[in-house]
């Protein structure tokens, strides 16, 4: 990967300033404005657009024997200037531009007599905070039993949030809009939490650069939103245990006059280190087939039952080199029965075996005759007793790729697993798809093998539940989706109204099903951002209508992305390109909308679009879709309709 790098350095040292007491940073564009005191403890506030929005907030950190601190001196600050490119490996573009302003203060906690660092980066798009404890004589290791980094707002703000509840959780919820005022105090708030401020700007708050630390949640505490850290499993009491030197993960406020603005920001991935694999050309974004778990046992063009054998493994492969797609998933139940009696990892059975019905190593030599690559399940808790064996064992095999499931925690000691598994599978050239996952952080960019992860409630709820709703599809582009890399299993082609849905709930011959129309569920691969996109139906249902070729050109890493219209839990469209080919997908909530699109973001030209959109009678009948082919060039505007739970996708390729 070749990277140009331009480094303006500006340095201020100001020593043994312990009169200083207020500090600040601009953004590049002015535009943003982050102040750092330390007048009655650390505190700073964050201003947007010439409105303050984050004011007096408060930094605190609480060691574990209940030593807190927050009375700090100011001993040195300095700042510098960061102007730089770096290419993606894969992602919502290539070339990324990395500009910020940072900050950095030495603090002197007067009371426990504890040196602190604290960064404070101001880019265009946001505001980043993170602290560090340096190498010190005294201070060779603690254990941090909370963090308290306080996000208070100016006013009462629109916002939408999940609710994880607990600290095990596979961050599968809903983001519902309420108010800051209606979090309740018991609630444990997932990132991102998306506000919408004064003049319809927005912001999100998150963290960047989980490595080896905990990751946050938030809670409400009066009316402030305050970082909570997720303790070790068995000792409620600590949060973080870490040698110095160490530096905390990257505390971030995403800011944007609009929403879809968030949705193109590159904050997340600028926070992280850069490539840490040598040679990273084995990494392969790519669509994949999803075997029998979706669909059930529904195959009525196969002349056998599907399940966990040889024939439905082939049967998926066959349909995956026929659309063109890279990868094969084979889940669960290939080495056996994964779970014990009380629902935990079945300890009986080993991940370096494989059952009687299934032939790993013959499947894979089947795949590469497709042209086809294969990821494996397994229970995390299975890899991380066998990785070490397992992992130079499925290379051999020829694996591809592992789909790691089940962990449910972003404690510590979860965050280092998974950064064990990333670098070991580095080591064997194997792509990495974490379900029952915690939020990306951007880690992704360090460690592009992580090729994927779930952390989201995508379209499998469509199996047991009704809250996958197209105002939910809609919402998640500016709550989890803003993270990157979401393996939501896009793109089912059973289509109901959501009354259909609630009357019959799962289909007689138990394909499942969604409440949203064909052109919505189309438009999935280019809203979601995922390098390795599961798409979740059968070959059979796959084959019923128009869509298909848009499934089989649409790709999954892109060179540019751009949001041409939004709005939060109402609509969206995105347009990402690849080569000389725009992919555009539209997707609305349950309201009928008709927009008019403008091309203005295409290069000059002449270009065909082939458009796949909502019929006639989508309304009725959401599975009907109806295809067109158009010639236009970026001087041109396009009107299009959408049903209720509707949306439209297209390819725009230029002549």
């Amino acid at each position: 990967m070749k990277t140009f790098y331009t480094l303006l350095t500006a340095i201020l040292i100001l020593a043994s300033c312990t009169s200083k007491k207020q500090t600040k940073v601009f953004s590049p564009n002015h535009k943003i404005e982050a102040f750092v005191d330390v007048k009655n403890q650390l505190n700073y506030s964050v201003v947007f657009n010439r409105d303050t929005i984050i004011k007096n907030s408060g930094i605190q950190l609480i060691l574990k024997d209940q030593i807190t601190l927050k009375d700090f001196e100011i001993l040195t600050t300095s700042t510098k200037i960061v102007n730089e490119k770096w290419d993606r490996i894969w992602g919502k573009r290539k070339e990324v531009t990395n500009n910020y302003t940072e900050l950095q203060l030495q603090l002197h906690e007067t009371k426990a007599d504890i040196l602190i660092d604290l960064y404070v980066r101001a880019y265009n798009d946001g505001i980043a905070l993170r602290y560090g404890f340096p190498e010190q004589d005294h201070l060779t290791e603690f254990e941090l039993s909370q963090e308290r980094t306080e996000f208070t707002f100016d006013q009462n703000y629109k916002v939408w949030r999940a609710d994880y509840k607990t600290y095990k959780s596979s961050q599968e919820q809903e983001f519902l809009n309420v108010t800051i005022s209606d979090i309740q105090p018991n609630q444990l708030i997932g990132m991102p939490l998306l506000v919408e401020l004064q003049n319809k700007s927005y912001a999100a708050i998150t963290e960047a650069n989980l490595t080896n630390w905990s990751g946050a949640f938030l809670k409400k505490i009066d009316e402030t939103m305050v970082t909570e850290l997720a303790p070790y499993p068995n000792d409620s009491l600590v949060a973080v245990k870490r040698n110095t030197p160490a530096v905390s993960p990257w505390r971030v406020i995403m800011l944007a006059d609009q929403p879809g603005k968030l949705i193109e920001s590159d904050i997340i991935a600028n926070l992280n280190e850069p490539l840490a694999i040598k040679d990273p050309s084995w990494i392969k974004p790519g669509a994949s087939a999803w075997d029998w778990w979706w669909s059930n046992k529904y195959a009525p063009a196969a002349d056998f039952e599907l399940g966990p054998n040889q024939e439905t493994m082939k049967y998926f492969i066959d349909f995956a080199a026929e659309m063109g797609w890279e990868y094969q998933i084979v889940d669960w139940q290939w080495y056996g029965e994964p779970f014990a009696a009380d629902g935990d990892a079945n300890p009986d059975v080993y991940i370096t075996q494989y059952i009687d019905g299934i032939n790993i190593p013959e499947l894979v030599k089947y795949a590469n005759s497709k042209n086809v690559k294969l990821v494996i399940w397994a229970h995390w808790k299975h890899i991380q007793k066998q990785m070490n064996e397992a992992f130079p064992l499925y290379e051999k095999w020829g694996v591809s790729g592992v789909k790691i499931d089940f962990m449910d925690r972003q404690d510590q000691e979860m965050v280092n697993f998974y950064h064990d598994v990333v670098k070991k599978a580095a080591e064997h050239h194997l792509v990495i798809d974490f379900h029952g996952a915690y939020k990306p952080t951007g880690v992704s960019r360090t460690y592009p093998n992580l090729i994927t992860r779930e952390g989201v409630m995508g379209n499998e709820y469509s199996k047991w539940s009704n809250r996958v709703t197209p105002e939910h599809n809609v919402t998640l582009p500016f709550t989890r989706g803003l993270l990157g890399e979401m393996d939501y299993t896009p793109v089912a082609f059973r289509n109901v109204t959501p009354e259909e849905f609630l009357s019959e709930g799962e289909s007689k011959d138990h394909s499942p099903m969604v409440q949203s129309t064909r052109c919505h569920q189309l438009a999935m691969p280019v809203v979601y951002e995922s390098a390795f996109t599961v798409f979740c139906d059968s070959p059979d249902n796959y084959k019923t209508g128009i869509g298909l070729e848009f499934l089989q050109a649409v790709p999954t890493t892109w060179d540019d992305s751009k949001v041409v219209n939004a709005a939060v839990g109402d609509y969206i469209t995105m347009a990402r390109k690849s080569g000389n080919t725009w992919f555009i997908g539209g997707m609305t909530d349950s309201s009928e909308r008709e927009f008019n699109i403008d091309f203005s973001f295409l290069d000059e030209g002449t270009y065909k679009m082939i458009l796949f959109k909502d019929a006639d009678d989508a309304n009725e009948n959401p599975s009907h879709a109806q295809k067109e082919e158009l010639t236009l060039t970026n001087k041109d505007h396009f009107s299009i309709k959408m049903a209720k739970g509707g949306g439209f996708a297209a390819i725009v390729e230029k002549q």
